[in-house]
């Protein structure tokens, strides 16, 4: 089995930014570079021969190209507790409406539709239960960075005892047109 998900990687200077904004949260397990990333859909475990379904259908997606640009920090919560800590990305509708066609893509290969609102964000840091208070991370100035994304990334995450490691597997360029044989 291979545990999948569709991402965008910022480039590397905007992940410089999201690096220097990380710290400063007791007990936060900050990502590294190799992780920052946005997550278009996550799709969980498949076999191969699904990983190949997938290939096909995220290889028909057509999207423009978007301009994007780093937003406001924020927190995700689990029973009242944070459990994470990430900056948005925006422009919010544009990225949704890729969301939308990545999520089409992979019912076209045999899966469910994603049931959650999708949220565009980079995950800075995973918190636990002894982690620090947010309040002053929170209120402190977000990075700020653009991007053009022009592309999607199946990614393979590959769970080790030290940090998940993500492995592309096919990338695949946003156009709005079909592409002509």
């Amino acid at each position: 089995m291979m545990r999948l998900f569709v991402a965008v990687r910022p480039p590397p200077a905007v992940r410089d930014a999201l690096t220097a904004a990380m710290g400063g949260i007791a007990g936060a397990r900050w990502q590294d570079d190799d992780q920052l990333h946005l997550t278009l859909r996550f799709i969980g475990d498949v076999d191969r021969h699904t990983a190949a379904d997938l290939v096909t259908a995220l290889s028909a997606v057509r999207h423009p190209p978007i301009a994007a640009r780093l937003g406001a920090l924020g927190s995700f919560a689990a029973r009242g507790r944070p459990n994470a800590v990430w900056v948005g990305v925006e422009p919010v509708t544009a990225l949704t409406g890729l969301h939308h066609k990545v999520d089409q893509a992979v019912v076209r290969a045999g899966m469910a539709a994603d049931p959650r609102a999708f949220v565009p964000h980079i995950t800075l840091a995973r918190l636990g239960r002894s982690s620090g208070p947010l309040g002053h991370w929170l209120a402190a100035p977000a990075p700020s960075g653009t991007f053009a994304v022009t592309g999607i990334t199946l990614f393979e995450s590959i769970l080790t005892r030290a940090a998940a490691v993500y492995q592309p597997l096919a990338e695949f360029e946003l156009t709005a047109t079909p592409p002509t044989h």
